[in-house]
């Protein structure tokens, strides 16, 4: 039996990875800043609203009416979703999902039951890690977290901040645990920016095994197949 995709909805990707995330896998989305990781993630909840798919956004590190507004320049109207119900926004400081984790699923639990929520980002899952000073709490908080994110019935993307800039630096626990790992360069090349994009893992998904070029325009991320990245 085919395993059910979800659209990523960034134009060009879905045909990279058979079609689109695998549903109720966690998926992480990890680079430097400036590299458009929120956009990436945006665009995912955006494809699930237009799908009928309800999308919760936690975000760590921008306040709710700084992403709306910035939104608005791509055209993404984030309010208007919210007010129908079909984006649920929480801009937590990362304290508070420590204790949502101990006390059980608290707020997240609840919007996601009631709401049916299908697409979950987290952005970023590095502000939340940093709560914890060694590996061990830091691994125990992650596999907490996975579980609370398994038992929600929900495809989730996870976004990291990564500054190195030609390789990757994720840690060993998030790297095991999730399903898929994408990787969005910001690279200096001849005195020029470029932005490109890797797909580095994908339980049960052929993968390419190149790293193309994107653009991000006036509306996100658009990646074309035929442009990859050459040094």
């Amino acid at each position: 039996m085919a395993l059910k995709r979800l659209s990523t909805g960034i134009p060009g990707l879905d045909p990279l990875i058979s079609g689109g995330y695998k549903k109720n896998s966690i998926n992480l989305v990890s680079g430097q800043t400036g590299c458009g990781k929120s956009i990436f993630a945006l665009q995912f909840i955006i494809e699930g609203i237009k799908k009928g798919e309800p999308g919760l956004y936690i975000s760590f590190d921008e306040k709710k009416r700084k992403v709306y507004e910035d939104m608005l320049e791509l055209g993404w109207d984030l309010e208007k979703y919210e007010e129908s119900n079909k984006l649920f926004f929480l801009d937590y400081a990362p304290e508070q999902v420590r204790k949502i984790l101990t006390e059980g699923g608290g707020i997240i639990e609840a919007i996601i039951e009631k709401n049916k929520v299908k697409r979950l980002v987290i952005d970023s899952i590095t502000s939340f890690a940093l709560l914890y000073k060694d590996e061990l709490s830091q691994k125990q908080a992650g596999l907490t977290l996975f579980e609370f994110i398994n038992k929600w019935d929900c495809t989730a993307l996870l976004t990291s901040e990564d500054e190195t800039e030609n390789d990757y630096n994720i840690t060993p626990t998030l790297e095991f645990e999730v399903d898929g790992i994408i990787l969005l360069y910001y690279i200096k090349h001849k005195g020029e920016r470029k932005r490109a994009i890797e797909v580095l893992k994908m339980r049960g998904t052929k993968i390419p095994n190149k790293t193309y070029t994107f653009d991000l325009g006036t509306r996100g991320i658009k990646i074309d197949p035929k442009k990859t990245l050459n040094f």
